[in-house]
């Protein structure tokens, strides 16, 4: 009996874009993380590209990219967010997928996703077709090949949903073993029903559609990824290993695949140092074992399906009553809260399905003003996502309408196009998979919905909101608060609207805190400044100017006069409205001035009042300058606040001393004075290129020596940070052994300190780093090289605190 083993992860997060400004904001439950890409993508998605390999004694003697080892997709629009942001994560997947089809014989381990995460039995047709035509482009894009394969998501089936999949050359893709309905071999006539899970996992299954196309199912073996998923399977690789080898059956023909399909965020994310586990399982079977580790394009090609089966129509992997979790109350829900009901989920499905069928005849009569076809069109439109560009952009648009349009139909002929995006993104699964319509997947996916609704109304004229929220009235929230989802749109999605006067005011008020204004890109806009004066008196600040903004996604712009007014501290005023005569904007400059002027703030503010409808304020920044501003804003009040507490500890140095020797428990006035002085003095230390390590080592005595708690968290991000950019420096210059030493003593200090350092990239490049120069730099101890030999014992003391085995 000979067989495979194959591991699939599906890695995936929601898309958490605000839908009008094209990128993630603050999201302050990921502290210290910016929002929770980026903190998945430290714990998960980045361990993956360099697991560790321990020895016996638990140090570091290899580094693997798993993604090269195993069958994985990632969703399209986290990798949009990751080429963005983390483009050394994003270029180590696309590699380990270049390494694995060297590895597998021209089959690469990454498979195609249904672009945005919509549940598809639950799709129309034409959606359907869209999202796995997208799929299949942004992944040709970026990993320059052809899927084979393609992941649905919550592997959510139906026959339509896989004929799609079939049409467009899709060749397999994997379901649970509970989605399966019938069963037999190829060549006999009589179906086996395992309707409940029974299926044989071992196997491919082909699927023949009733088009007369076919498709290949993988089963995956149902109750271990239970297991890696929900129970205590990665705690150990080796055992991980061990259930994996223990499921081929010795009495079956040759050809078993032994396969796995979880969350890829389960291998670190889910569970800490998942990626290690699966990073040993990996080497444990490859190392001692004569089984092989492959993927799933590599089997089919040297096992066709002998098997043939039916599915389970409608069905998923995480609902056990099909797919109910996305249109109804049937019961499945995370666990978190108990007693908690669901009953929104279907006005919520009913709701959404009303606005993309109101707005897609709509769409189909605007844009056929504009496109030779407007489906094409929307299908096409993948192909800009990619490439935002201006002149790219016009050649798109001429290419779909078969002519040169004006400017005016270009925007129009845009946000048609987006009014189509975001009513498929509006479909993203997870805005039903948890418990709450107020919770923040929701409210994501209500966002999406409100710029549907926008952009039907500045598009058609056509105002759908008012329809919209009476659904939402039949959704209750489980949050008094709230009382149903209506209430929710109205108090967590209605304000984070915007139009060009919005973004305008954005600008306005942050010209009082910028000091670069000239020409600036906010977010997805791009701002011109055509005339702006700042007058200062003190704390009190003046703002008036003219700029244009442009919307880089639709191409529409408008110019703006506007005001803004500063009296201290969080106290703004900004005032804005679309350009006029500029006789109107001198007069409100010349109002506003003279006021000023003579520091007279009733006559500002009546002034502001009497040149502009509408007033704005701090609450109205976008989320990530409005902290940055509020920040500027603190530093005054921080720092004097600062001053006085190093007065106090300073005045009583010897006085605490002295009680710290008696020994006697600080008088809390002190002991809060220490702490403040003390933790942000090594804040201060470590925002430094070249931390002062005198100055730090005296600190880490004095805090310990009169018990000062530590700012943990803080300062665990912050020497994370620290140690990992000293690293990127000795990768630049992998013989200086100052630099090494400094490294040292500093890991030495955290470590007297108590502090958990995240020293996974000081790893990578220790590890690179012995790979590359020990063996040189031994062999010039050999030749008598004093340098040399300061070098290598320094590499090895850190290969120790590294807990690396040094090559």
């Amino acid at each position: 009996m000979s067989g495979s083993i194959c591991i699939h992860g599906h890695f995936y997060q929601p898309p958490r874009e605000n839908p009008w400004l094209e990128e993630v904001e603050l999201q302050e439950s990921a502290h210290p993380y910016h929002d929770w890409n980026d903190r998945v993508t430290d714990e998960c998605y980045a361990p993956n590209t360099a697991a560790r390999i321990l020895d016996g004694k638990r140090r570091i003697i290899d580094l693997v990219n798993t993604y090269a080892h195993i069958s994985f997709n990632f969703g399209a629009t986290l990798l949009s967010w990751m080429e963005r942001h983390r483009p050394e994560v994003y270029e180590a997947i696309l590699e380990a997928d270049r390494q694995s089809l060297q590895r597998f014989g021209g089959h690469g381990s990454a498979l195609a996703q249904v672009y945005n995460h919509m549940i598809m039995p639950l799709a129309n047709k034409r959606d359907k077709a869209t999202q796995v035509y997208w799929g299949l482009r942004d992944f040709e894009r970026r990993f320059d090949r052809t899927p084979e394969g393609m992941w649905l998501p919550e592997t959510a089936a139906d026959t339509d949903s896989l004929d799609v999949l079939a049409e467009m050359g899709i060749q397999f893709t994997i379901l649970a073993p509970s989605q399966a309905k019938k069963v037999r071999l190829l060549d006999e006539t009589s179906w086996e029903d395992v309707d409940g899970g029974r299926v044989d996992p071992k196997f491919p299954y082909r699927c023949h559609l009733p088009s007369g196309r076919s498709i290949v199912v993988f089963f995956y073996d149902g109750p271990i990824s239970q297991d890696v998923a929900f129970g205590g399977l990665l705690h150990n690789g080796e055992e991980f290993a061990h259930r994996l080898l223990g499921a081929f059956d010795p009495k079956e023909e040759n050809g078993q695949l032994v396969h796995i399909a979880t969350d890829g965020e389960t291998y670190g994310h889910h569970h800490r140092l998942g990626d290690m586990a699966l990073a040993y399982c990996l080497h444990y079977i490859r190392e001692y074992t004569d089984t092989e580790v492959t993927i799933y394009g590599a089997h089919l090609a040297q096992h066709p399906p002998q098997r043939e089966a039916m599915i389970k129509e409608q069905s998923s992997w995480s609902c056990v009553h099909g797919v109910e979790r996305w249109r109804g109350n049937c019961g499945c829900h995370s666990g978190l809260n108990p007693g908690w009901q669901q009953k929104w989920r279907k006005p919520l499905r009913q709701g959404l399905d009303w606005v993309r069928d109101s707005v897609a005849p709509v769409y189909a009569a605007e844009a056929s003003r504009i496109f030779l076809d407007p489906w094409q069109a929307r299908d096409a439109y993948i192909e800009r996502l990619f490439d935002k560009d201006w002149d790219a952009t016009a050649v798109f648009l001429e290419e779909q309408a078969g002519r040169i349009l004006t400017q005016q139909e270009r925007v129009q002929a845009l946000k048609l196009l987006e009014m189509q995006r975001y009513a498929m993104l509006m479909y993203a699964s997870c805005g039903w998979f948890f418990d709450e319509i107020s919770g923040i997947e929701t409210t994501q996916i209500l966002m999406y919905a409100d710029r549907v609704l926008q952009l039907a109304e500045e598009t058609a004229g056509l105002d759908l909101e008012n329809g919209f929220l009476e659904y939402l009235e039949q959704a209750p929230s489980n949050v008094l608060a709230y009382g149903h989802g209506a209430e929710v749109f109205r108090r967590l999605v209605a304000p984070a609207k915007l139009d060009l006067l919005r973004v305008g005011a954005h600008y306005a008020i942050s010209s009082l805190f910028e000091s670069d204004l000239e020409q600036i890109r906010i977010y997805c806009y791009s701002v011109q400044c055509e005339d702006f004066q700042r007058q200062e008196a003190g704390a009190l600040k003046l703002g008036t100017g003219r700029a244009r903004i442009v919307a880089e996604i639709t191409g529409e712009s408008a110019s703006f006069g506007f005001a803004a007014l500063h009296l201290g501290d969080h106290n703004v005023i900004a005032g804005i409205r679309q350009a006029r005569e500029s006789g109107d904007f001198e007069a409100m400059r010349k109002d506003l001035g003279a006021a000023f002027s003579r520091s007279d703030v009733p006559e500002l503010v009546r002034s502001m009042d009497a040149h502009f409808e509408d007033r704005y304020t701090l609450w109205h920044l976008f989320k990530d300058p409005q902290q940055k501003v509020l920040d500027e804003i603190m530093r005054a009040t921080l720092d004097e606040v600062g001053v006085n507490l190093r007065q106090i500890v300073d005045a009583n140095y010897t006085l605490i001393n002295f009680l710290r020797d008696m020994p006697r428990p600080l008088p809390k006035p002190l002991a809060v004075s220490a702490e403040y002085v003390l933790n942000e003095d090594l804040r201060w230390i470590l925002e430094q290129d070249l931390p002062d390590l005198e100055r730090f080592e005296e600190l880490v005595q004095q805090m310990q020596r009169w018990e000062i708690p530590l700012a943990r968290q803080d300062l665990r991000y912050r020497a994370s940070w620290r140690i990992g950019a000293l690293f990127e420096r000795l990768r630049e210059k992998p013989q200086d052994t100052v630099l090494l030493t400094d490294i040292e003593r500093l890991i030495r200090l955290l470590r007297e300190l108590g502090l958990q350092v995240d020293l996974w990239k000081a790893q990578n490049v220790y590890f690179s780093l012995t790979q590359d120069w020990l063996e040189a730099m031994r062999q010039r101890v050999q030749d008598g090289e004093p340098e040399a030999k300061s070098w290598v014992a320094v590499v090895e003391r850190l290969g120790g605190l590294l807990e690396v085995c040094a090559a």
